[in-house]
């Protein structure tokens, strides 16, 4: 059980390469099997390596196993963040997102607005240099889409230099000690969810005074200013979370997937193909649209393939309401449960070779129903699919358009959260023939 009161949490959250389970998990499975008990967080723990509990795990949340997040995450997040409220407020939220979800990621307004900020972002590059630190590109890229696409704000302008500053200090809190010291991660991220929240409803005051709107279709502020059954906290809450998940998930994946094709010759030309194909059948300077979308199978392989490979999400936080029985194992009831995401996806007995990316294997149909990179049950991620547009459209132009070898001896970290440490530096050569069109 480890150390009092820090128990074994500073092992287990040991920096490690996110395409493996690190050395934690990797002895202690190796000594104690799948699911162990350990002492993290503050509170004694049930940790599950095993893809079967963590399945059953997820699908009674509520009922058996409701979320239980660290002190540090609910002062940063806030208590109407979807992440942590439960029962009708959840569902409540949850539909909200879901709602706007679903009608943006096939109106055309959405797509092209998606498609030009990566125009846009690439374009920007300076090519006498040679040299692009992806992962602040694939940041900018995804702060942009989501400033634009919830709030209607540009990427030039003030107000957005002045969220993407904030939201900055407001991430690094989730992985501190929960301090409250000025000039600490924790400290800091409380001060920029206030300063946040207080620019959030400020524009939430404009669009009610009828100063402020959107012309080219309805943004979510506007979406859930139409609900009567949220107050403005819910609203600033709403908000947030989705640009801390279409910022933060969406950036690191399309980093990882770049990553993974840098070393992935075979991938990388196969995607290519399906991009060319695509681009061929267009006229020049035609932007792309939802059918082009629903052509990309292999590019949908290649993102479900580099969720797999490299775990944004290593674990969730869980607590056993009652004795719950899985199988030979007990769980207490009050015990914490970390379902390790992970953990499934790198196991040889759920796939050949899983430590290698190989985008190919999701051929076989029977593939997606071992993975869990959304987390699932009734808190499966809601934007997971425009997160999914967004990558394939910026994927679209990268890949017709420049080869890359990656710089530096740069892997992705999990801290637990995926980080690259040097930036992912990538050397950039323009291929022979452009596919793409460069924005005006």
């Amino acid at each position: 059980m480890g150390w009092p009161l820090f128990g074994e949490t500073p092992g287990f959250l040991k920096p490690h390469r996110s395409n493996s389970l690190g050395s934690f998990l990797q002895e202690h499975c190796s000594r104690y099997g799948k699911v162990f008990k350990s002492h993290l967080f503050g509170a004694p723990t049930i940790v599950s390596c095993d893809f079967e509990l963590n399945m059953f795990i997820l699908q009674n949340e509520g009922k058996l196993f409701p979320v239980d997040y660290p002190k540090v995450m609910h002062n940063i997040l806030g208590k109407f963040s979807v992440l942590l409220v439960t029962g009708h407020l959840h569902k409540k939220l949850r539909s909200t997102i879901i709602s706007f979800v679903s009608a943006s990621k096939s109106e055309s307004n959405f797509l092209h607005c998606v498609e030009m900020l990566a125009l846009s972002r690439i374009n920007s590059w300076d090519l006498n240099c040679k040299q692009v630190v992806f992962y602040k590109e694939a940041k900018r890229f995804s702060i942009n889409v989501m400033l634009k696409h919830l709030l209607n704000i540009n990427p030039d302008e003030p107000l957005a230099y002045k969220i993407l500053e904030n939201f900055e200090n407001y991430i690094k809190g989730f992985v501190s000690l929960p301090l409250n010291i000025p000039g600490t991660a924790y400290s800091n991220a409380v001060q920029a969810r206030i300063r946040l929240s207080s620019i959030i409803k400020d524009i939430i005051m404009e669009r009610r005074k009828g100063n402020v709107g959107f012309v080219e279709g309805r943004d979510l502020l506007n979406v859930i200013l139409s609900k009567q059954n949220l107050c403005d906290e819910e609203m600033v809450s709403i908000v947030l979370d989705l640009l801390f998940g279409g910022y933060e998930t969406t950036a690191k994946l399309l980093s990882l997937i770049v990553y993974f094709l840098g070393g992935a010759s075979n991938a990388l030309e196969r995607l290519k193909e399906e991009h060319q194909v695509i681009r061929k059948s267009k006229m020049e300077r035609e932007l792309l649209n939802l059918e082009d979308y629903k052509q990309m199978e292999f590019t949908q392989d290649v993102i479900n393939e580099a969720m797999r490979c490299g775990n944004v999400v290593k674990f969730l936080h869980r607590k056993a309401s009652q004795d719950v029985k899985f199988k030979e194992f007990v769980i207490p009831a009050g015990w914490k449960v970390l379902p390790v995401l992970s953990a499934g996806h790198l196991d040889h007995t759920l796939f050949e070779n899983p430590l290698e990316f190989n985008p190919f294997r999701w051929k076989d149909n029977s593939t997606s129903k071992k993975v869990a990179p959304f987390g699932g049950g009734p808190r499966l991620c809601p934007a997971a699919d425009l997160a999914k547009v967004e990558i394939a459209f910026f994927l679209h132009h990268l890949v017709l358009n420049y080869r890359w070898k990656i710089k530096a001896d740069d892997h992705p970290l999990a801290f637990p959260y995926v980080e690259f440490t040097e930036g992912l530096l990538l050397d950039l050569e323009p291929t022979d023939t452009t596919f793409g069109y460069q924005h005006p």
